[in-house]
């Protein structure tokens, strides 16, 4: 595992928000949000921190490894205690670039609507599959689970409770392009995806189900009040996040730019971390006069 160092930050109702911080710790702070079934160990450009002098924080989502699990999470209280082990990590908790993935888009939208990231870079983020647009762009069974969890949200929790951190390994390998295939397959990428992969799944499981029934059923954002500037960045060959590549995303928000790049797949968070780091710090402020 790449060099970090623990955080656990204490709620005021009594709950413990655990993370790590990877590279210097006098950094430049930015919060990574990872992606569905993801934990703390989850994280990208390791060997860039020490040189682009940035302190990356990343952290359990309530539920799983090893933060308390949250009985009435929700969208907004997820968000919540993000801020909250932000400030508990760094003393204060507002003008930190927030970098979210995948899944965790709706967490990062979510911390842009409260007003406390200072910028958001959304890399191949996962669309609100509840919203028309976007619904009637997929197929029945791209669609099938977020119906469920709207119709009956306590089926769609059954469902989401048999999945695995194998199943899931299987469904990201099997939904990935060749080239991305090949990236994920590394012995490098691999033993990390695997090792958050159990921080994801820990506690039964059941931080996974709630972030997915919080992904998948609607968000509930006002994407177009969103002031702080956001920058959604896709590769062209990513075949699983976006049925247009966060177009219809883009839309919804004034305060946005999106960059499409050819060259790059669903794995750029990885593939392309400097360019990713490059984003968030020369994200300029898009704030109309």
């Amino acid at each position: 595992m790449d060099s970090a160092d623990p955080i656990s930050v204490l709620t005021p109702d009594g709950r413990v928000l655990s993370g790590l911080s990877f590279g210097p710790s006098n950094g430049d702070p930015v919060l990574f949000m990872a992606g569905a079934a993801t934990g703390k160990s989850m994280h990208f450009g390791a060997d860039l921190l020490r040189d682009m002098n940035v302190r990356l924080l990343t952290m359990d989502r309530p539920g799983m490894g090893g933060s308390t699990f949250h009985s009435e999470r929700t969208l907004v209280s997820t968000a919540d205690d993000y801020r909250k082990f932000v400030e508990g990590a760094i003393g204060r908790s507002d003008m930190i670039p927030v970098v979210a993935n995948s899944q965790a888009s709706v967490f990062g939208l979510a911390a842009a609507a409260d007003g406390w990231a200072s910028k958001l870079l959304l890399v191949s983020p996962a669309d609100e599959l509840a919203h028309p647009q976007i619904h009637a762009m997929l197929p029945a069974e791209a669609t099938q689970l977020s119906d469920l969890a709207r119709a009956s949200p306590r089926e769609a929790e059954r469902v989401l409770a048999m999945i695995t951190p194998g199943d899931m390994e299987s469904m990201v390998l099997e939904g990935a392009s060749e080239k991305d295939r090949r990236f994920y397959l590394e012995d490098s990428f691999l033993s990390l995806y695997r090792r958050a992969l159990i921080e994801g799944f820990a506690g039964n499981g059941r931080g996974y189900v709630r972030d997915t029934l919080i992904a998948m059923r609607p968000w509930g954002l006002r994407l177009s009040d969103i002031r702080t500037a956001v920058t959604i960045v896709f590769g062209a060959g990513d075949l699983g996040h976006s049925p247009d590549h966060g177009a219809t995303l883009a839309d919804r928000m004034t305060n946005v730019r999106r960059e499409v790049l050819p060259e790059a797949g669903g794995a750029l968070l990885w593939t392309h971390a400097r360019r990713v780091f490059e984003s968030i710090f020369r994200c300029e402020d898009l704030r109309p006069d």
